[in-house]
């Protein structure tokens, strides 16, 4: 039994003996790299570029995060961006965070390239809307005079009208006391006479009968107590203010007659493609229960306001409207010109790669490299984007599997953080 525990503490021994070894080892690890340790953090004393890494003996050129590569630095610190200790970029060293893949592996990835190309993008910007009235196409009928609605021959809105078409008969028993005062002294022998007449003439204005009335009257002699009240415009009654046998007084309003000849769309732009939209820019304009059929218009005039809730300008958009197809109320696809095709740089649009805070493509160059590129970008259509910087024509971009090098980069980047 004895043996047994003289073997047991011999071994303990000699794995005391290795973990001490082990600790020795790492001081003094950690003591030869202790000045790059200190220049990493802004120490005083610390690197600064041109100086040479006593470890590697390679002059460092800067310092840069490999999450953001095209930011340089020219002493060690903290980056700005991630809160992780910059890292050194020294002479002869990859300074762009590429990666490198063999041909086989861009095969097993499939990954497919397309060049930057300048073309011509023109996109025009597609809304719905619903149609309302012109409200620049409205009349309101007044009763001209005080009386009595005797008959009624329009009873209830949005009912259609023609222009000239009877809406009521007014009876004004006004109009009688005036008109006998004309006759009464039409009689008259007076040398006067005439002055009076006049003086008659505007009394019968003055309680709202029109110059043709007063024509017809003094032709016929013949005393009128009733007026027709008739549409000015064709359209539809939007408003009905009177009933039959009702009272109404003089300008009182008994109809109000939208037109139908143009309509109103009113349509809802992205805030962001507002500034592309102007006053008198052409518009086509489809329905779904007209298929086929477009109806041309222009914009009338950008409200000067956003909508809180959707972020959303409302483009106000004038279209004819010819045998009143086109009926307040329907959905409208409003399409609207931007400027006519302009000459841009092109990319697929499958190309970019939206991270929530930039737009990233991925470059291929020589050798199998790649390399992650910001970007910003414009207009897209056609399954093409417009790519305003980061890019230059003739360059080639990744346009599938690019998801896998951008995660191949991103993990390098990580990788050179821990070194």
């Amino acid at each position: 039994m004895s043996r047994k525990y003289l073997v047991i503490g011999l071994g303990a021994v000699v794995l005391l003996a290795l973990i001490g070894y082990g600790l020795y080892s790492a001081g003094v690890s950690a003591g030869r790299r202790a000045p790059m340790s200190a220049a990493a953090t802004g120490a005083p004393g610390a690197a600064k570029a041109g100086d040479i890494d006593p470890q590697t003996g390679k002059r460092i050129l800067y310092w840069h995060d490999p999450m953001a590569p095209t930011q340089r630095f020219d002493h060690p610190g903290k980056s700005p961006f991630m809160e992780m200790q910059l890292v050194p970029v020294e002479e002869g060293a990859d300074e762009s965070g590429a990666i490198q893949i063999s041909s086989r592996v861009q095969q097993n990835l499939g990954v497919r390239t397309a060049q930057v190309t300048r073309g011509t993008l023109d996109r025009p910007i597609e809304a719905t809307a619903t149609v309302g009235y012109d409200e620049r196409d409205v009349v309101l009928v007044p009763a001209r005079a005080n009386g009595f609605v005797e008959r009624l021959r329009v009873r209830a809105t949005l009912d259609p009208v023609r222009q000239g078409q009877p809406l009521a008969d007014l009876y004004v028993p006004d109009w009688i006391a005036a008109q006998e005062e004309y006759l009464a002294i039409k009689t008259l022998k007076s040398p006067g006479a005439v002055d009076l007449l006049e003086g008659a003439r505007q009394r019968m204005r003055l309680v709202g009968m029109t110059d043709d009335l007063i024509r017809a009257f003094e032709a016929e002699g013949k005393i009128q107590s009733h007026v027709t009240v008739t549409a000015p415009i064709a359209g539809v009654i939007a408003e009905l203010s009177t009933r039959q046998g009702a009272t109404v007084m003089s300008g009182a309003p008994l109809f109000r007659i939208n037109g139908l000849a143009t309509v109103w769309i009113n349509a809802e732009i992205p805030e962001s493609l507002g500034a592309q939209i102007h006053a008198g820019d052409p518009v086509k304009a489809r329905v779904a229960a007209l298929p086929g059929t477009v109806f041309q218009g222009k914009v009338d005039a950008v409200l000067p306001h956003v909508d809180p809730a959707t972020r959303t300008l409302t483009a106000r958009v004038q279209l004819a409207n010819p045998n009143a197809q086109l009926l307040p109320g329907m959905f409208v696809t409003a399409q609207f010109a931007n400027g006519g095709p302009r000459d841009v740089l092109l990319v697929p649009s499958e190309a970019v790669i939206e991270t929530g805070t930039r737009r990233v493509v991925i470059l291929a160059e020589e050798e199998g490299r790649f390399r992650p590129v910001n970007v910003e970008i414009g207009a897209e259509g056609d399954g093409q984007t417009e790519i305003r910087s980061g890019l230059t024509a003739g360059q080639t971009v990744v346009v599938s599997g690019q998801f896998l090098l951008d995660s191949e980069a991103s993990l390098k980047a990580s990788a050179q953080r821990l070194q």
